[in-house]
């Protein structure tokens, strides 16, 4: 698990019970509302266990906030870089999103052709 994921962890687990104070309610209660142990309530709030997205929607429910709350005041470690494009993988999906697009059948079997030359002499360069 990484740093970020065990630090949102136990954040959420804070304001987990740091709401379930301020309500009044003690782990045996939000446990019996909940249908588990207080033990998993106990394991929640430690940040032992993680909380699923079912569940923790469930805990906003009962504990009557919206799921936001449990990640307010949490700062990221660090800026977040973009994610790639998916670079040989994004622009196969481009041509077969493309090739499907070709109404003609004579024009998609001489772009098939195309493709299984360029790619034969491709491997051919390779094994070379």
């Amino acid at each position: 698990m990484s740093k970020l994921a065990k630090r949102v962890d136990d954040h959420v687990g804070e304001r987990i019970r740091e709401r379930r104070t301020m309500m009044g309610l003690t782990q045996e209660h939000l446990a019996q509302a909940l249908e588990i142990s207080y033990q998993q309530v106990q394991k929640y709030e430690t940040g032992a266990n993680r909380v699923s997205a079912g569940r923790l929607y469930e805990i906003a429910q009962r504990l009557e906030v919206d799921v936001a709350f449990f990640f307010e005041h949490l700062e990221p470690l660090t800026a977040s870089s973009p994610l790639e494009h998916g670079g040989k993988n994004r622009s196969t999906i481009e041509l077969v999103r493309n090739y499907g697009d070709i109404d003609e059948p004579a024009v998609r079997s001489a772009v098939s052709g195309l493709i299984k030359s360029l790619a034969g002499k491709e491997r051919k360069r390779k094994s070379a």
